[in-house]
């Protein structure tokens, strides 16, 4: 994929969602991993020509899990020209040795997203942006249907009213395979994952499942994906 095809995904999703503002300050949260790279990129390169004038800063969360490396991101984010910002946090550690959680995505994903929104809050942010791509709205619908019991999925922009920030997902139209495609075709550096869990999680038994159905229903994340943004759901049709 290339960079005008991504702009033109990300143009569409934040057009069609208002994810935007004028004079918005954007946190964007960068693990080093496709979908954020692709985030940053698509973010800084937008700035160029969207009518609403916007500030970025990009911010990684650290879990303070041994071996990972940020360098590849500062040094991105230094040719780009965006401010970089790691937050240190003891997240791992009280996942993976003080609770010991068999099933640790939810809780780490609550306590990144809190701490996200803290340094957003830090730096004068008024929202922030998540890497979610289309890949993972369709899989997110069937973890809440058989995990949860209940019919459910992010919604594309949804407001914390206690920090009064917003969250945008400007990612959202983009395939998994395509933001693969943009960071390999681009030679870009993305950072190795440290979670202990990565690779064997709910979420990737659910691409897997996802992806054997696929063989016999033809466009089903499609379908499923268009079935979502024509739904009811809270935040998919107006309402944040």
């Amino acid at each position: 994929m290339k960079l005008q095809k991504l702009l033109s995904y990300v143009r569409r999703a934040v057009d069609d969602y208002n994810m935007i503002e004028e004079g918005d300050k954007i946190a964007i949260g960068v693990s080093g991993g496709k979908d954020s790279i692709c985030l940053l990129l698509a973010l800084k390169n937008l700035q160029r020509f969207y009518p609403k004038n916007f500030e970025i800063e990009a911010v990684t969360v650290s879990l303070g899990l041994p071996g990972a490396k940020y360098d590849d991101i500062q040094a991105l984010c230094d040719k780009i020209g965006v401010n970089y910002t790691v937050v240190h946090t003891d997240i791992g550690q009280i996942i993976f040795e003080e609770r010991k959680e068999k099933n640790p995505c939810s809780l780490c994903a609550k306590m990144r997203k809190g701490a996200l929104n803290d340094a957003a809050e830090k730096l004068g942010c008024n929202k922030v942006a998540l890497g979610h791509n289309k890949d993972d709205v369709v899989e997110t619908f069937f973890m809440s249907l058989f995990y949860e019991g209940r019919i459910n999925c992010f919604a594309p922009v949804s407001y914390l009213d206690r920090k009064k920030i917003y969250s945008i997902r400007p990612l959202m139209y983009v395939p998994e395979w395509e933001a693969k495609s943009f960071v390999v075709k681009n030679d870009i550096n993305i950072v190795k994952n440290p979670c202990l869990a990565d690779g064997n999680t709910k979420r990737q038994e659910t691409k897997e499942l996802l992806a054997e159905l696929s063989k016999d229903y033809d466009n089903l994340q499609e379908k499923v994906f268009g079935a979502i943004k024509r739904s009811n759901l809270k935040g998919w049709n107006g309402e944040i």
